[in-house]
């Protein structure tokens, strides 16, 4: 089910990542409530002018070099008026980059309004840039699937199936042979940017499993901390399915499937537990033949067109050799 983002706090964003943008507070603790309401930043150039029409109210204001050295130049009471003006607008929390100083009139506002000013040691554009992605992961579209998901080298596999079918002895089997655990039975992913899906676990299980018959078992405190990755693409997804007689496996290869979740079409195949198969086996030569597909090297694809070659030269072999009878000519001269 996708989940909603409505805004998130100043207060979380701040705690979330102050290490990160090496943000500190500098005034407006009591405003730090304050709700951010869109997953982007902005700039307030036009708006210090008194320009208000598009003005971008519901994102973080950062205020850089271009703005700062505005503000110095208009009188007190000027610098008042605006700031006002733009906290009246609900505005979350102003950051100021490189380590600028907050005005007089910024502090007496930020003081009487409970508006949060903070502020960092980067650079505008570092700034910028950084805080975007932090913002766009917190607003990220976001759903949960009942799957264990895996790294299995650089290839993120999403493993599916009903309940029982063995997803937690698969990935525990794969894990033993040195591959890592994003998350166990349930996974969270976030759309990102549109364009790629990041699966994780929720904090409270990271590192744990369930395996039938044995219970909850540490990850980390068995295989050590190479076992477990925070999060992980998604490049592929595989479901786990119990056989029956009147299955129809596939044997080429050649028919590609996907799988959608939120919206984006990620490869899928299925894969059939059997007494004798090794499915821990056939899940790693899948992610393995994924990686070959993202090189530009599909081996199913590959074969079908040597054979296709082979077939071709064999006809071209058996046709009966072209004589000069044969050939459409005019009566020979003397």
């Amino acid at each position: 089910m996708q989940k909603a983002i409505h805004g998130i706090t100043v207060a979380h964003f701040f705690e979330t990542y102050r290490e990160k943008l090496k943000l500190e507070v500098i005034t407006g603790e009591a405003g730090l409530h304050r709700l951010i309401r869109e997953g982007t930043i902005n700039r307030p150039s036009l708006a210090l002018t008194g320009f208000f029409k598009y003005f971008a109210n519901k994102r973080i204001q950062v205020l850089g070099a271009a703005e700062m050295t505005y503000l110095k130049t208009l009188p007190q009471e000027k610098q008042i008026e605006i700031l006002q003006a733009m906290v009246k607008r609900q505005i979350p929390c102003l950051i100021l980059t490189r380590n600028y100083h907050a005005t007089h009139p910024m502090m007496a506002v930020a003081t009487e309004m409970n508006l949060p000013i903070l502020r960092t040691p980067m650079i505008t554009m570092n700034f910028v840039n950084l805080a975007t992605l932090c913002i766009d992961n917190e607003f990220a579209p976001s759903t949960t699937e009942h799957a264990t998901t895996l790294d299995i080298k650089g290839v993120g596999v999403m493993l599916r199936g009903s309940s029982g079918v063995g997803k937690s002895e698969c990935a525990l089997a794969l894990i033993e042979r040195g591959h890592s655990l994003v998350a166990d039975d349930l996974t969270v992913i976030k759309l990102l940017d549109e364009r790629e899906l990041m699966a994780t676990s929720r904090p409270l299980n990271r590192g744990w499993m369930e395996c039938r018959g044995i219970g909850i078992i540490n990850i980390a405190e068995m295989f050590g901390v190479k076992s477990i990755r925070l999060e992980k693409r998604i490049d592929m997804v595989i479901s786990l399915q119990e056989w029956t007689p009147e299955v129809v496996e596939e044997r080429t290869g050649l028919e590609e499937q996907f799988y959608e979740v939120l919206g984006l079409r990620v490869p899928h195949i299925e894969l059939y537990v059997r007494p004798g198969r090794d499915m821990a086996r056939l899940v790693e030569v899948a992610a393995l033949t994924q990686a070959l597909k993202k090189m530009g090297h599909d081996p199913a694809k590959d074969f079908n067109d040597r054979l296709i070659s082979f077939m071709s030269q064999q006809a071209g072999a058996k046709l009966p050799p072209v004589t000069p009878l044969d050939r459409e000519e005019g009566p020979l001269s003397p």
